[in-house]
């Protein structure tokens, strides 16, 4: 596959066979690492405590495709959406403008992505939240949590409290209370 010198647009590849996990970023196909037990395991506990968590007015997916703009078509490992307005059943991708909050659970594979790119395309396309999180030293989720300053269109650190370890307490986007010490159980 030779992209078009200005890149391909998500309606050029969205129906391709490919043989392989992938994304859209800068209208480039980028193949998504494959993912150990840990990064699964918190990825999935985390979205059902969200799931049971959430207000009616938002809904929830796990690696769906987010359509943030025709060439940037990222999965994060867990989005938040407002579901207003959506015809979930007939939804191909979850439209970013309805996009809250993206969560990417940092492996291996995809560290420099979720730390630097991600964190900036997600920020550029105005959700309002992001979570990164990260594996310390004992093998415990510990969440960083960002918000979008409006004004400079860059991710700031929560200002009530931007690491979470233990626990996950916030209020944004809706009341959360997650003993993460529980993601890690099987």
């Amino acid at each position: 596959m030779h992209p078009p010198p200005d890149g391909w647009s998500f309606a050029q590849v969205k129906e391709l066979a490919l043989p392989f996990d992938w994304e859209f970023l800068d209208g480039m196909v980028r193949v998504r690492g494959t993912t150990g037990w840990w990064h699964d395991q918190v990825r999935d506990e985390l979205a059902c405590r969200l799931r049971r968590a959430r207000t009616a007015a938002f809904g929830s997916n796990i690696e769906r495709c987010t359509m943030l703009d025709a060439r940037n078509v990222p999965k994060p490992d867990i989005v938040v959406f407002d579901k207003r307005g959506l015809d979930l059943r007939t939804l191909h991708c979850t439209p970013g403008r309805n996009a809250v909050l993206a969560v990417e659970v940092v492996s291996p594979l995809s560290h420099s992505e979720d730390r630097h790119a991600k964190h900036a395309l997600y920020a550029a396309a105005g959700i309002a939240s992001y979570w990164r999180v990260e594996r310390d030293e004992n093998d415990l989720p510990v969440v960083h949590e960002f918000r979008l300053h409006h004004e400079s269109g860059v991710y700031a650190p929560s200002p009530e409290r931007p690491l979470h370890t233990g626990k996950l307490v916030t209020s944004v986007p809706f009341p959360v209370d997650i003993d993460l010490r529980e993601l890690t159980e099987a």
